[in-house]
């Protein structure tokens, strides 16, 4: 007999594979979707009019609440370097979705890591950080900014070295 766990998983494949028996639509599902689903995140927090006047909301009480007596322009640098982080952040994991998809991993893929692949990912990784920028042109009270696609470019290489770090350390490639 057949542990709880596996039993479940199996049906949860078979579910899922007599939902959407097309595989073209179920690989796009697995694979394009979630990127897709991350653009769209990335892009509301983009079409936001008052984006940093939201995040140091939330991020200026804290950092005083924690350093009371630190220097308003302190705040405000360090404010400023957490979004800049978060940006870093959002790029990589774009960069990792793209790779996923544009790799299609399988259980127990044995491909080895493949620079043209990670070359790609960051492509569109780039080519979206500029459409972004492009799209807070024409949002008010925004700017967009050459920096900025350097950092999110930045972003998505940073997630995939340290991908290609962990697949060296790991022997998985």
């Amino acid at each position: 007999m057949r542990p709880f766990s596996t039993h479940s998983k199996l049906d949860t494949r078979r579910l899922f594979k007599f939902l959407f028996p097309v595989p073209k639509l179920r690989s796009f599902l697995n694979y394009w979707l979630p990127v897709l689903v991350w653009m769209l995140v990335i892009f509301s927090a983009s079409s936001d009019t008052k984006s940093f006047q939201h995040s140091s909301r939330i991020l200026e009480p804290v950092i005083r609440w924690l350093f009371p007596h630190m220097l308003d322009r302190t705040v405000w640098d360090i404010v400023y370097v957490l979004r800049k982080c978060a940006h870093l952040t959002e790029y990589a994991v774009l960069a990792l979705l793209l790779l996923r998809a544009l790799r299609k991993p399988v259980r127990h893929d044995a491909r080895p890591w493949r620079w043209a692949d990670a070359g790609w990912a960051i492509l569109l990784v780039i080519l979206y950080a500029a459409s972004d920028e492009i799209h807070q042109l024409f949002v008010p009270l925004r700017e967009g900014k050459i920096g900025d696609v350097i950092i999110d470019a930045s972003g998505g290489i940073a997630g995939l070295l340290i991908l290609w770090v962990i697949g060296r350390v790991t022997r998985h490639w």
